[in-house]
Order: structure tokens, then sequence, then C-alpha cells
């Protein structure tokens, strides 16, 4: 394939740069709750797909078509699912290493600093271990993105398991599940709580639950976290309300509960109410802390699957988020949670769908900028280069060298070197590879060759722009190519690349 050449002119004068942003911290953390339960093809097999996109099981065990969405049938262009919204990026599996670098990279542009995932724990019941793997494999790309991590425990797989009887070897009893929670906590301590990018309050790991579900007792809690390290003893958050004194605080939740009317509807003053009375309640109660929670809706697909509908929470053309996301920046939470990343199922997605598009992430990085952290970088439109990352490792992921390539994009785009990554996805884009970072001392020019890097690179000269001759051949590599000439000021020089 011949390529169309790209110039550049080297003007030999002295290089004026500035100074690298410094980026400030957040006066508190913006952690996102995060489902990884998704499966699909990509995990297992043929045309089948599991209940998180289907609905089927979710609520009830049966085989009842009404109660089925199939997303091997398209309407419209888009794959049926069991939610009212649709994913950019369409369907996916949480195992798929694209899709994790997709989201963390659409949470790094967002404004997000780290994920608060939905843990069901390690055992092999149910689908407890298929989520574990999800999260573990999650948890190597926040490393990567430079994203903190926590976890939000449902201690209602105990009951789950109780009830359940023995499945591969785990028994699960009234009799010993303390000590099963406590085999639990100690495979996330050394999973996960050790980790220098678990999230800590106050240098305790944050681990939320939902509920209690089946420990309702300080007296439990302090038996399970016993066998933690002194140093891993949580910052322990539970829903909506707190025991003492072993719990540090709790975090607030749509209250679906509280709906009302016909059809069923939170309305913006009983949402008001709720959020009003959860921190006057910490602070009368004097909780050492607790968390914030920001939404943009809620609009679950129970009723569609053989469940029951909590109702419906407007989202009010973006005001229910612009409006819980400001009172959880701007009020005395220690941390903010946006509920949630890709909770498809009940409608509480700030991931792009093409419903929205990028308008929630944008919302996201508007209020940072005004509430948080002024020097925030990240623009709207920054949003779309994940997408072009996305698309584009679905495509060369088997190419060795373009996929070194994007490896190099994903690490200029979470450094802020938005303008490098995106004249690399635009030379990917169009076939071409393209020069960057040109820098010259005085002495030496110097730049980097990027973009379409599939097949051997030609570096050229000419001092007329007629005549033109190759000065260095760089061969199809996984490493960065990089010119480097020394020069004179007596003759100008024009390189190009192709």
């Amino acid at each position: 394939m011949k390529f169309r050449s790209i110039l550049i002119l080297a003007v030999f004068t002295p290089f004026l740069f500035t100074a690298p942003e410094v980026a400030h911290g957040a006066p508190k953390p913006v952690m996102v709750h995060y489902m990884p339960w998704f499966q699909s093809p990509y995990s297992l097999g043929g045309n089948n797909w599991a209940a998180h996109w289907t609905g089927n099981g979710l609520f009830v065990y049966h085989s009842n078509p009404f109660f089925y969405f199939n997303p091997n049938v398209t309407i419209n262009g888009e794959a049926q699912i069991a939610s009212w919204y649709y994913p950019q990026i369409g369907p996916y599996d949480s195992l798929d290493p694209a899709v994790l670098e997709y989201h963390v990279l659409l949470m790094k542009l967002g404004g997000i600093d780290g994920v608060i995932v939905d843990w069901y724990g390690q055992d092999n019941y149910y689908d407890y271990l298929i989520n574990n793997q999800r999260t573990l494999a999650l948890f190597n790309y926040t490393r990567k993105a430079g994203l903190k991590f926590s976890l939000c425990y449902e201690d209602a797989t105990i009951q789950a398991e109780i009830t359940g009887g023995t499945k591969n070897g785990i028994t699960v009893t009234a009799g010993n599940a303390i000590a099963h929670a406590q085999q639990t906590m100690l495979y996330a301590e050394t999973n996960f709580f050790t980790d220098p990018s678990f999230l800590r309050l106050n240098n305790a790991p944050v681990l939320l639950n939902f509920g209690p579900a089946y420990f309702n007792t300080d007296s439990g809690w302090i038996n399970i976290f016993s066998v933690l390290n002194a140093t891993n003893q949580p910052a322990f958050f539970t829903e909506d309300s707190r025991l003492t004194p072993v719990i540090t605080g709790a975090f607030d939740w749509p209250p679906m509960s509280q709906a009302s009317g016909n059809p069923l509807t939170l309305s913006s003053n009983q949402l008001q109410s709720y959020l009003v009375n959860f921190e006057k309640t910490a602070k009368n109660q004097a909780w050492p802390s607790f968390i914030s929670s920001a939404f943009p809706r809620f609009r679950d697909i129970y009723a569609q699957i053989g469940g029951t509908s909590l109702g419906d929470l407007d989202d009010a053309n973006g005001n229910t988020l612009t409006s819980t996301l400001r009172r959880a920046m701007t009020n005395n939470s220690a941390i903010v949670q946006l509920v949630t990343w890709n909770d498809f199922g009940e409608g509480t997605i700030v991931e792009p769908t093409v419903d929205y598009g990028y308008r929630d992430l944008g919302i996201v990085q508007d209020l940072r900028r005004q509430c948080l952290d002024p020097s925030f970088s990240y623009h709207t439109n920054d949003l779309a280069m994940a997408f072009r990352f996305y698309n584009l490792r679905k495509q060369y992921g088997s190419t060795p060298a373009i996929a070194a390539e994007l490896n190099r994009i994903f690490t200029n785009i979470v450094s802020k070197a938005v303008s490098t990554a995106d004249l690399q996805l635009t030379g990917i884009e169009s076939n071409k590879p393209v020069i960057y970072n040109l820098s010259y001392d005085g002495v030496q020019l110097r730049f980097l060759i990027g973009g379409y890097v599939a097949s051997s690179v030609q570096v050229q000269m000419s001092t007329n722009l007629t005549t033109w001759q190759t000065v260095q051949t760089f061969a199809v590599s996984t490493n960065l190519s990089v010119f480097s000439t020394a020069t004179t000021q007596a003759v100008c020089r024009f390189f190009k690349v192709q």
C-alpha cells in the first residue's frame, strides 16, 4: 500500500516548551459503581449470552420467551437486551480486554478517580467466581490507567449459599457463616486491600456493603474483620444507615422504596427529602464519615423479565445527575460515588449509550472542574478518543506493531498527552505513519514515528522540497521508532515519512 507523505519543516531555532501540567488531587475522590457481570459469546462461545443481557432467570427460573431478550436478534440495528438503554459499543463481555481498556479510558477522560466493584466474593457458586474473575481483570486495567479501586461486598451471598446448599464442594451454614465470611475477607486482603491502588480513607482500605443483608450486628462484623491485619481493618460503609462502632458510616443510593403513584415514580421532592435526611442523620449521629452518591436516572427492566419494577426516577434532561452530583461534590462526604457505570438492568448508567452519548460524562467533567479541581484538563470532545481506541483495538489487536502503538496511545491518553494521542489515532485510522514529539536542542533534531506502522517506514530528507533522499528506514517493529540526526543552521532541511 502506498502512503501519502507527511511533511514537516524543521526550523532550526530554539524550541520553547511549556512545563508539563501538574495534576492537582481532588479534595475527595470521585468513584463509580461498576457491575462486572456481563457475559457474551466472547467468553461463552457460539451465540450464548448470560442473564444480565437476556434477563432470563434473574427473577424467575424459566424459559418463557415472554421474559427473554435475545441479543442474537436485532431490531433497527440494535441487539435485543434487557435494558431500556443501549451501550455505545453494543452488549459486551466484562472479560474482554478491549472493553476494559475502553471503560478505564473513559473514566480517566471523564474525571472519575476509580471504581467500586459490586463484588460477590470468590466462591465457585452461581456466578460469583465468574464475577470475581472479571473483577480481577478490571483491576489490572484500573492500575494501568492510574485509577483507584474499591469493593462493595454483597453479604446477601451468604444467605444464598445457605439456602442453595452444597455446590462445588462449598457448604455454608448458619454455624460456619462467619468463618466463611472471614475467608472471603482474607481473600480480599490478599488480592485487593494490600495493593497500592486500592482506595484508602485515613489509611484504611475502603469497603462498602449492600445491606447488610445477612450479618446485621456489630459483633458479626467485628468477628469477620478480626482475621485481617491491623493495617487492613477497613473503612466500612453500609447502605443508608450505620451500625456502630465497627462501621465507619454509610452511603446513599437511589431511594426507590419511597417511590409512589401509578405508575410508580420517585418525585424530585421525595429524592431531595431522602438526600437531606441522609446527610442530617450522618451529622446528628456523628458518623466518622459518609459516602454521597449521585445518579442520572432510574428505569429498570424488572417487570419485563418476571420481577416487579422498583419505579422510575426521571432523567430530567440531565438535571438529576447534575443536582445529585453537585450536592455530592460540595457536601461534607468523604467520597463521591457515581451510581452507576453500567447497571443496564436498572438504567443508572453513565457509560456512553446510544441514547445519551457522552452527555453524562460531560456533566461529570464540568462539575469536577467547577467543584473539585479547576485544573482538570480533559474536555467533552476528548471522550470520543476512547471509542476510536476501542474500534482500533478490535480491528488491529492481533497485529503486533499496531497493537504496540495502541499501547503507547493508551499511555498518552492517561498521561494527558491528548494531542499526541489524537494524532496517533488519526494515523492508524487513515493508514498513515505520523510524526510527533518533535524536539530540537540546537544540535540534534529528534522526532517519533507512530500512527500506522504495520509496514516499514522511510524517513526522507530534502533541502529544496523537490529532490528527496531516504536517510533511514525503520523496519516493522513493536518498538517505538525514534529518528534523530545532527543538524546545522547553515542549511535548512525538510523531512517527511512514508
